[in-house]
């Protein structure tokens, strides 16, 4: 029974998994990513994360790593990332990781690998064609057509995250300004209600819960977030014409508390895309990872 190690490095946290080949896991653990801190902090709780999976289960034979920001998925290189993750861009992590742990490695876009755990055994299963957004602490995303994942001619595929939404609007890191991830990340939506109520809310669950609660201005603001959700995911599925769209990411592991009201927003916009939640919740990119690494040993292409 082959075992590998996937790997999912967020702007908030490390997670990691490993599984067998039917994604079923035998370890599990997380590491808070201290981003801030600098790429040796990252990397470090990036190899804290697989030194104690290895502990559990030293026969994995394989790691696949999904990381935030573009991915040269034939070299592992990050050919760019933003602020999110300070000192990553330019890091080869196939080759610092094999040096480090002694195991191939594959590397891709964090929403890439979400994606592909959502297709193998999450919410996209037995589809060939979908779309996913992941909302968490930036906003990522990821096309597949024909059942294979489309990276771009610069690996930046799926960037819908820089894509933008509000022309004229929030400046983003990227350095563009109105950008999705300005309006649908989760850090957005606590930005822009602490802004709106004038006070500071400690997450995105909390503002969820506050417009739950019937806060006025909190409630505005995720009426708002949902109607530019719908107004995005009308703006996909128009130009690609996915079989779904699947929504994933840290804002999605509380989506009963919003997704009637977003249902209501794509009704109203008279868009009939299939939109759906991811089923594995925030654990999509690590499986995904996972995934990656089954395929490369396997001799899997990155086209």
């Amino acid at each position: 029974m082959m075992n590998v190690i996937g790997i999912d490095i967020g702007g908030t946290s490390v997670k990691g998994i490993v599984c067998d080949r039917e994604g079923r896991s035998l370890a599990e653990t997380k590491r808070p990513t201290d981003a801030k801190a600098g790429r040796e902090a990252i990397l470090a709780a990036v190899a804290s994360t697989v030194e104690a999976l290895l502990r559990d289960r030293p026969e994995a034979s394989a790691i696949g790593i999904g990381t935030a920001g573009r991915v040269n998925a034939e070299t592992g290189v990050v050919v760019y990332a933003t602020d999110n993750l300070p000192g990553w861009q330019g890091l080869n992590l196939k080759t610092w990781a094999e040096a480090a742990f002694g195991r191939p490695t594959f590397a891709d876009n964090d929403a890439n690998a979400a994606l592909l755990g959502e297709s193998w055994i999450g919410a996209a299963q037995s589809l060939n064609d979908v779309v996913m957004l992941t909302l968490g602490t930036g906003v990522g995303g990821a096309n597949m057509a024909g059942g294979k994942l489309i990276r771009g001619a610069n690996w930046s595929g799926g960037e819908w995250g820089h894509a933008v939404l509000v022309p004229g609007g929030a400046e983003c890191n990227c350095g563009r300004s109105g950008c999705m991830e300005q309006y649908l990340s989760g850090t957005a939506l606590v930005r822009l209600a602490s802004e709106a109520v004038g006070r500071a809310f400690p997450s995105g669950l909390d503002v969820l819960n506050a417009a739950d609660a019937g806060d006025p201005a909190a409630k505005a603001v995720v009426d708002q977030f949902v109607f530019r959700l719908a107004v995005a995911a009308g703006n996909i599925s128009n130009g690609l014409d996915p079989q779904a769209i699947v929504i994933g990411g840290g804002v999605v592991d509380a989506h009963g508390l919003w997704w009637p009201a977003f249902h209501s927003a794509l009704g109203l916009a008279g868009i009939q895309a299939d939109v759906r939640p991811a089923s594995l919740g925030n654990r999509a990119g690590m499986l995904g990872a996972a995934k990656l690494a089954l395929d490369g040993l396997s001799g899997g292409t990155v086209a």
